[in-house]
């Protein structure tokens, strides 16, 4: 009898393909065991709430300012200075990015010579709990910050020093 050689190169095209399979699904499950994140997903980040922080502009020193976010819109007072207008943020593999764009958003009337388009800053913001910092991008032509501090902090009550005090003594029992 007559041996055929397709038996053998069959069985070694099955060996080489389940073994590029099992290949494959080692590679996927390794990239799932390490974390990496999707660059490609991306969620819209809330942000809403009161801080009371710190707030830089440039090279000026930093002053005491009360931001305020509710949904996209937000207003920082600073002293007498007011200012108010929107603010969106997404988060991607950690890193959340802010655009702000201070001043007035309603579209100005046509008109010959409409006003300029208000500026957007682009941010990086960190939120801790009640904590948040905002801070510029590098390459962003204004610099400026937003840093809560111990002011915005919730205020605790420390029972440090009164340990190791004796307590008040009972009040004397009446006698009958």
């Amino acid at each position: 009898m007559r041996k055929s050689t397709i038996y053998p190169i069959v069985l070694g095209l099955a060996v080489v393909v389940v073994t590029a399979l099992a290949g494959a699904g080692l590679e996927v499950s390794a990239q799932k065991a390490t974390g990496r994140c999707d660059p490609t997903q991306q969620e819209q980040t809330d942000l809403s709430g009161t801080y009371t922080g710190k707030v830089k502009h440039g090279s000026e020193p930093a002053m005491d300012a009360t931001l305020t976010i509710a949904g996209n819109n937000f207003t920082m007072t600073s002293g007498s200075d007011t200012k108010s207008g929107r603010i969106t943020a997404v988060t991607t593999c950690g890193y959340t990015a802010v655009t702000i764009m201070i001043g007035d958003l309603t579209p100005p009337p046509p008109g010959p010579n409409p006003p300029p388009a208000q500026p957007a800053m682009s941010m990086r913001a960190k939120k801790v709990g009640d904590s948040l910092t905002l801070t510029t991008v590098p390459g962003e032509p204004k610099v400026a910050s937003f840093t809560t501090g111990s002011a915005a902090k919730k205020v605790r009550t420390s029972t440090r020093g009164r340990r190791g005090t004796k307590p008040p003594p009972p009040p004397p029992t009446p006698k009958q």
